[in-house]
C-alpha cells in the first residue's frame, strides 16, 4: 500500500527501520538586493587589495633584486676595465719581447753568415776577400785568388754551407799589376736562403 502526504510535513520514520532524518535550517530571505551589491562590492575591494598588497610586494622584491644587480654591474664593470688593462699591459709587454727576440734574431744572422763565410775561405786554398757586402738577400764578394780552380773550388764550397741557394760569378780577370806570381781578381754574387 502506498501512502501520500498531503500536508508536508515529513513523517518520522521508525528506529527500526533506519536513519532519523537530518535536521534542516531555514535561512529564509538572504536580503535585499542592495544587501546583495555591498557583499560583491566588499569581495571586489578584498581581491583588489589582496591582489595590490601581492603585487606591491613582487615590485618591492624586483627593486630590491635590480639594486644587488646594478651593484653586480658597477663591480664587474670594475673588474673588466682591471681585466683590459692589464690584458693592454700584456700584449705591450709580448710585444717588446717579440721586438727583443726579433732583434736577437737579426743580430745572429750576420755573426752566422761571417762564420759561415770565414770557415768557408779557411777551407779553400790560394782564396783572398777583399771586400765583402750585404745588400739584405744577395752578397757581393770581391776577392784574389791564385788560379781559376781556387775560384771554382770557393763557389763549391760555398754551395756546401747550404746557407746560399744561387752563387754567380759576376767577373774573373787576370791581375797584370802581381808580377811575381798569376792572380785572378773575382766577383762572386750569392743569393741568401730564407
Amino acid at each position: 500500500m502506498i501512502r501520500i502526504n498531503l500536508l508536508g510535513t515529513p513523517k518520522a520514520k521508525n528506529r527500526r527501520g533506519g536513519s532519523a532524518a537530518a535536521p534542516a535550517i531555514e535561512m529564509g530571505d538572504v536580503g535585499s538586493p542592495m544587501v546583495k551589491v555591498l557583499v560583491a562590492i566588499a569581495l571586489t575591494i578584498a581581491i583588489n587589495g589582496f591582489t595590490w598588497f601581492r603585487l606591491d610586494r613582487q615590485a618591492q622584491s624586483i627593486d630590491a633584486k635590480m639594486k644587488v644587480a646594478e651593484q653586480t654591474n658597477r663591480e664587474l664593470s670594475d673588474v673588466k676595465a682591471k681585466y683590459l688593462e692589464r690584458q693592454k699591459e700584456a700584449d705591450n709587454y709580448k710585444r717588446r719581447v717579440d721586438v727583443i727576440d726579433q732583434l736577437r734574431k737579426g743580430q745572429n744572422g750576420p755573426v752566422e753568415l761571417l762564420n759561415t763565410i770565414a770557415s768557408t775561405v779557411n777551407g779553400t786554398e790560394a782564396v783572398w776577400f777583399n771586400t765583402m757586402k750585404d745588400q739584405g738577400a744577395n752578397i757581393s764578394i770581391e776577392g784574389m785568388a791564385l788560379s781559376t780552380d781556387a775560384v771554382a773550388n770557393l763557389i763549391s764550397n760555398l754551395q756546401k754551407t747550404g746557407y746560399f741557394k744561387n752563387i754567380e760569378i759576376k767577373e774573373t780577370y787576370q791581375d797584370d799589376s802581381v808580377k811575381d806570381m798569376q792572380a785572378f781578381q773575382f766577383t762572386l754574387t750569392c743569393e741568401k736562403k730564407s
